[in-house]
């Protein structure tokens, strides 16, 4: 049985990578920067937990202390509330430091999860988007740049040091019961909007169909970098239809004030309720023995079900 470190515990998506992990036998050391709430449920009675951050001498500690045989690094600091220079600081200083110890201390294997929002949603799209298409998304929304920067030094990597078995993982819209993410918020509101001109074909991925992906990534040994997908592709006004939430159209002009008024939406995923971004994971689907188990109606459900019954 494996020892493995997970990035991000205090999330939703590390808590069910962790969950299944234990469940086979492996043992688990969840660290993150944010406070993880308690009580945890009971599959994760042994979740060994650190408060750390990814740039800091606790995480170098954590690596002294323990063996692991793999690192999956799915914490990302995404929040708009964090200041651009907190965000490279924990996303791009943090990752090269916990690259570096992944090294130093001999770690078999890594698994780097990036997203799919670095290719951009832009009119010029190709469709479906693969893993060479060119990253759109930096050349308008600074926001994002830290993410970019994450995800090709996790590619740099992969091809820099061979001896650790490393994949880099571009995901698509990740929604679930238990995820706290933009979108999955956004899904959630008793109203949900479109842009007046736009219904952008869109690709949702359910958080245990993402966590099977990583763990038989790190099962399987891949490599390389490669997206992670659906074949079900729909409208986002039929997305908004599956939640059974109410929606109405906003004009193009002020979509960037009336959304950032809805809460913590940041500026580059407007464009995503522009054009489209659809990826195709064929080369994932070719090396591991992966596809997703839940529907698209079972994905889109599952993020909403409990907000729709306390908005009977």
């Amino acid at each position: 049985m494996a020892n493995i470190l997970i990035t991000g515990i205090a999330g939703g998506l590390s808590q069910r990578v962790a969950a299944k992990l234990l469940a086979s036998g492996h043992s688990v050391v969840g660290v993150d920067y944010r406070e993880v709430r308690s009580p945890l449920p009971p599959q994760l009675d042994k979740l060994k937990v650190v408060r750390a951050h990814y740039n800091k001498t606790i995480i170098e500690d954590i690596f002294r202390h323990q063996r692991f045989d793999a690192v999956m690094h799915l914490g990302r600091a995404f929040s708009l509330k964090d200041s651009v220079g907190k965000r490279f600081d924990l996303n791009v200083v943090g990752s090269q430091k916990l690259m570096n110890l992944v090294l130093q201390h001999k770690v078999a294997s890594m698994v780097v999860l990036s997203t799919f929002h670095i290719y951009g949603a832009h009119p010029s799209n190709h469709i479906p988007i693969a893993e060479d298409e060119p990253l759109r998304a930096g050349l308008q929304f600074p926001q994002i740049a830290d993410a970019i920067q994450m995800d090709n030094m996790a590619t740099t990597w992969v091809y820099r040091h061979p001896e650790v078995k490393t994949c880099v993982l571009r995901a698509t819209n990740i929604v679930g019961p238990t995820l706290h993410n933009t979108l999955t918020q956004f899904l959630r509101l008793r109203h949900v909007p479109y842009l007046l001109g736009f219904n952008p074909m869109m690709q949702f991925l359910h958080e245990d169909d993402l966590a099977d992906a990583i763990i038989t990534s790190w099962q399987s040994g891949l490599t390389g970098v490669h997206n992670v997908a659906t074949d079900e592709i729909v409208p986002w006004r039929t997305a908004i239809s599956l939640t059974r939430a109410r929606t109405f159209p906003i004009p193009a002009p002020v979509a960037d004030v009336f959304l950032r008024a809805t809460g913590n939406f940041p500026g580059y995923l407007i464009d995503f309720f522009r054009y489209p971004c659809v990826i195709t994971d064929r080369s994932l689907r070719q090396q591991i023995p992966w596809t997703p188990r839940h529907s698209l109606e079972q994905t889109l459900w599952s993020a909403v079900a409990d907000a729709r019954m306390n908005q009977a």
